[in-house]
């Protein structure tokens, strides 16, 4: 009796087995089935289905038949052409652009935390990230004009008026030797009227162009020392007004620091800026970095040239700047990269 009652539940264990296979091999293809749906969390961490488009899933088997086709001819054909969410190297995002939207990319949610209001409910707040201040600084405003040295022929040592109080004999008192002419004046003589025989390259409006210091370029004995120069002409179309440049001196191996001399028709100096306060921009995946300007010209002044060159005193100092690995020094050379660009709002 006792046999007959264990043979009796061994048969009823086993149709229970049975029957919980078949149930879950059942469930097992419902699920494999559902490839039309996926699953995602939403923000509070609840499981949601979203159904795929069924024109998604049409257009996508036709590519895997070709595909495996192709690998059956000729492996090398194999391979699947890049769709128009695949980034190359004509659609690839500019980073700057990118920080500008809070790297939040086209058909991206906005970045959102969670929190606990006074009651315990879990919170979801959305929020634009703010790139703006960055090492390059606030762009909301580019048009700063970079502190410098300006040298104009009102500020000869001659004119000059005395303060009140001012004792003749100071300078010999502290050792001090003055000056017969001013910095401009100094300038003046030894520049600029022999640079009308040389070769200039014109101002290109509307983008960045490009004046190279290398072994070619022409040289000349300034008040500060022999450098190269680059003799540019400055737009026409502005002639009448005034307008603000932006200059930049690349970084490769050393930077080239510029001084400019602006010179009227007849190449008689204008305005010389020295001393340039230039703001350094690290490198990024697509640029050098860089020394930025921002100089005001004035056509309308009588300003009708701009003499680029450096000074000896530049040469021998360096730009030092912080990194990630601590303060690094970019030497100052007499051969290098400037782009140069007419500031348009």
């Amino acid at each position: 009796m006792t046999l007959a009652r264990v043979q009796g539940l061994s048969l009823l264990c086993v149709a229970a087995f049975v029957l919980a296979g078949c149930q879950l091999g059942g469930a097992g293809a419902q699920v494999a089935e559902r490839d039309g749906y996926f699953t995602w969390v939403d923000e509070q961490g609840r499981v949601r289905y979203t159904r795929i488009p069924e024109s998604e899933t049409s257009e996508k088997t036709p590519q895997k038949a070709e595909s495996q086709g192709a690998e059956d001819k000729d492996p090398f054909l194999a391979s699947t052409p890049p769709s128009d969410d695949d980034f190359t190297a004509e659609n690839y995002p500019d980073g700057e652009a990118l920080a500008d939207r809070g790297f939040v990319r086209d058909g991206q949610r906005q970045p959102y935390f969670t929190w606990l209001d006074a009651e315990g409910n879990v919170r979801v707040s959305y929020y634009t990230p703010d790139f703006n201040d960055r090492n390059t600084g606030s762009r909301a405003s580019p048009i700063n004009l970079t502190p410098a040295s300006v040298h104009l022929p009102s500020q000869s040592v001659g004119e000059v008026e005395p303060v009140e109080g001012y004792d003749p004999n100071a300078f010999a008192i502290l050792g001090i030797e003055q000056k017969s002419t001013s910095e401009f004046g100094e300038f003046v003589e030894y520049c600029c009227k022999s640079l009308a025989s040389k070769d200039f390259q014109n101002w290109v409006e509307g983008n960045e162009f490009g004046v190279q210091m290398n072994d070619n370029s022409p040289r000349h004995r300034f008040s500060s020392g022999e450098s190269p120069f680059q003799l540019i002409a400055l737009p026409s179309s502005v002639a009448n007004s005034g307008f603000v440049m932006r200059l930049r001196a690349y970084d490769h191996h050393g930077v080239f620091v510029p001084s400019l001399a602006f010179l009227d028709r007849e190449f008689q100096v204008v305005r010389v800026v020295t001393d340039l306060v230039m703001d350094y921009t690290p490198e990024n995946w697509h640029r050098r970095g860089y020394l930025e300007a921002w100089v005001p010209a004035f056509p309308g002044q009588g300003e009708r040239w701009l003499v680029i060159y450096t000074r000896s005193q530049d040469l021998k100092a360096q730009t030092v700047i912080t990194t990630d690995s601590g303060p690094q020094a970019i030497p100052h050379t007499e051969k290098g990269e400037l782009g140069i660009a007419t500031f348009e709002p």
